[in-house]
C-alpha cells in the first residue's frame, strides 16, 4: 500500500514536471481525442432533452473512467507483485496521465500571449488569441476588459486545469484523473446556456459543478497562502465568493482578486448575450495589463502547492490505512472464537 502511494507521488511529480517542460501538443493530445469521441456520441444522442444529455454525460465520462480503470488493471497484471517492472509501469502510467490532464503551462502561455499583444497595443491580435483562453466575445471587449477576462480565466482555470485534477488524482488515482478531465471537457463542450445546450448540457454542467467543488475550495485556500495579499484574499473570498453565478468560479476568482488587489466581475458578453455579474473585491482598482503576468505567477505558485498538498494527503491517508492492516502473513482470530489449545491425548480404559 505504501509503495503504491509512493509510486503515485512520483508519477504525479513527473507528470507535473512534464507539463512544465512540454505543454499540450498542437496535435494528437488525448483530451482532444476524447473531445472528438464525445462529439461523435453527441451527434447520435442529441435531443433537446435533459435525459439524453444525462445519458451523453454518463456514457462519455463513465466510459473514459472505466477505460482508465481497465488500463490500470492491465498494468498491475503485467508483472508479478514484487517485480520492479510493475512499480515502474504504474509510475509511468500515472506520469503520462497527469501530463495529459494538466493544462497549467498552456494556460500561462495563452494568457501571456494576450498580455503581450495588449502591452504592444495590438488589440486585433489580442482579440484573435483570447478565444484560446475563454469563450467570451472578443469583439465586444476593449483592452482593459480583455485584461480582466484573462485574469478571470487564469483564476478559474487554475482550479479546472490543475488543482481539481490533482485533487481527484489523489482521491481516485489514474481513473480519478481521467474522470475529472472528461467531466470538465464535457462541460466546456455542452455545459453552456446556448439554445442548443440549455437542456442537453444541463447534466454535464451540474456534474462539473459537483466534481469541481473540492478543487475550487482548495484553490481558493492555496491562493490565500500563496498570494501577495493574504488578508485581502481571504476577505474577498469570504465576502464575494458566493455572489458569483458559478459555485466554483466564485471562490477562486474572488480570492485571486483579493490576492492581486484588483477588481473582477461586472458586465461581460458570451456569444452575443450580455451578462451582468457581481463585482468581486469591489473596493480595489481595475485590472491592468501588468496584472496578467502577476496572475500567471500566482497560478503557478498555487499549482505547486496543490501538487505538494495532494500527494502528501494521499500518502498520509494510505499510511494510516496501512497501519491498521495486519502484518502480511499474520492471521487474526475471529471475534468471539477461541484459540485452539494443545490437543489432549485421549485416555483409554
Amino acid at each position: 500500500m505504501r509503495g503504491e502511494h509512493a509510486g503515485y507521488a512520483c508519477g504525479a511529480a513527473l507528470g507535473f514536471l512534464g507539463d512544465l517542460i512540454a505543454a499540450d501538443p498542437r496535435r494528437g493530445h488525448p483530451v482532444a481525442a476524447f473531445g472528438r469521441a464525445a462529439a461523435a456520441v453527441e451527434r447520435r444522442l442529441w435531443r433537446d432533452h435533459r435525459g439524453y444529455g444525462a445519458a451523453h454525460a454518463v456514457l462519455c465520462a463513465g466510459g473514459a473512467a472505466a477505460g482508465a480503470a481497465l488500463l490500470v488493471r492491465a498494468v498491475r497484471g503485467a508483472a508479478p507483485s514484487p517485480s520492479p517492472l510493475r512499480g515502474s509501469a504504474g509510475v509511468a502510467l500515472t506520469a503520462a496521465t497527469v501530463w495529459a490532464v494538466l493544462g497549467g503551462t498552456s494556460l500561462g502561455r495563452e494568457a501571456r500571449a494576450v498580455g503581450g499583444a495588449l502591452a504592444a497595443g495590438d488589440l486585433e491580435v489580442a482579440r484573435e488569441r483570447l478565444p484560446h483562453l475563454c469563450g467570451r466575445d472578443p469583439q465586444a471587449l476593449d483592452g482593459p476588459q480583455m485584461a480582466r477576462a484573462v485574469v478571470e480565466s487564469v483564476a478559474e482555470n487554475t482550479s479546472d486545469a490543475v488543482v481539481g485534477a490533482l485533487v481527484w488524482g489523489a482521491l481516485g488515482g489514474v481513473p480519478g484523473l481521467v474522470a475529472f478531465r472528461a467531466v470538465n471537457t464535457l462541460d466546456a463542450m455542452v455545459g453552456h446556456k446556448s439554445p442548443r445546450y440549455r437542456r442537453f448540457g444541463w447534466a454535464a454542467a451540474r456534474l462539473d459543478d459537483l466534481a469541481g467543488w473540492p478543487g475550487s475550495r482548495l484553490t481558493a485556500a492555496l491562493t490565500v497562502l500563496a498570494g501577495p495579499g493574504r488578508r485581502a484574499a481571504l476577505r474577498a473570498w469570504r465576502a464575494d465568493g458566493g455572489a458569483h453565478p458559478s459555485p466554483n468560479a466564485g471562490p477562486v476568482e474572488a480570492s485571486f482578486a483579493g490576492a492581486l488587489g484588483v477588481r473582477l466581475g461586472g458586465t461581460l458578453a458570451y456569444g452575443g448575450r450580455v451578462e451582468h455579474r457581481p463585482v468581486l473585491n469591489g473596493g480595489a482598482r481595475p485590472v491592468a495589463v501588468a496584472d496578467i503576468e502577476r496572475a500567471v505567477r500566482l497560478s503557478r505558485r498555487v499549482s505547486v502547492l496543490a501538487l505538494a498538498a495532494t500527494v502528501t494527503a494521499r500518502a498520509a491517508v494510505g499510511g494510516a490505512h496501512g497501519s491498521r492492516q495486519p502484518a502480511h502473513g499474520s492471521r487474526q482470530p475471529a471475534h468471539g472464537s477461541r484459540q485452539p489449545g494443545p490437543r489432549r491425548r485421549r485416555r483409554t480404559r
